[in-house]
């Protein structure tokens, strides 16, 4: 016998499948959501169907956006010689918070990961390339995560890219901010180093 009344529980797992959400959590949702007025649920409910009826990925880099072309591909005054590609929307969003810059972005839609069945063919590799071949784009950036994935990814892209002409760099790696060296593990020392640059 379940722990919960059914209608809870139903509530209870809908929010377990979100990531990152243990059963406790999921329990204090449902509970937050049976303390909200009904017209608190209906808005509630609304956003959530908003999100899966609204949001589209933007038909020139494939962030998520509400229309055809996103807000940072429609705006005049980004960079457009400048793309940053990411695997995901939540690094573009991270990349953004940071407001460091101006460019252009792409987003691949993940990493290259044939252990699970992730290839270039399922990525927006080919857009990418695309998107590179009327010779605007100068410079490609890229900025995917410092794993195997993300580092095969990036040899994978670099080799694509770098035969047409435009330069290729590669985020630097390293020592957060307000980290002690002594606890930095070498791997992460090794990145610091070789992003290094003139101060």
């Amino acid at each position: 016998m379940s722990e919960y009344i059914l209608p809870i529980a139903r509530l209870i797992e809908c929010f377990r499948r979100l990531p990152g959400v243990g059963a406790k959590s999921a329990a204090r949702m449902a509970f937050g959501v049976l303390d909200m007025s009904e017209a608190e649920a209906e808005e509630f409910c609304r956003a959530i169907m908003s999100v899966k009826r609204d949001v589209r990925l933007c038909s020139v880099c494939f962030d998520i956006s509400d229309t055809d072309v996103c807000a940072i591909c429609s705006n005049p005054n980004r960079d457009p010689h400048t793309i940053c590609v990411v695997e995901d929307t939540r690094t573009l969003s991270a990349l953004e918070r940071a407001e460091e810059y101006n460019g252009l972005y792409h987003v691949l839609g993940g990493a290259i990961s044939p252990m699970n069945g992730i290839t270039p063919d399922k990525l927006h590799i080919k857009e990418l390339v695309t998107r590179l071949s009327d010779g605007t784009v100068t410079e490609v950036i890229i900025a995917t995560s410092p794993n195997i994935e993300g580092e095969t990814t990036a040899v994978y892209l670099s080799k694509l890219i770098r035969p047409l002409g435009v330069k290729v760099t590669r985020l630097a790696y390293g020592v957060p901010v307000g980290a002690d060296l002594e606890f930095a593990d070498s791997e992460t020392l090794a990145r610091a180093l070789e992003g290094r640059r003139e101060f």
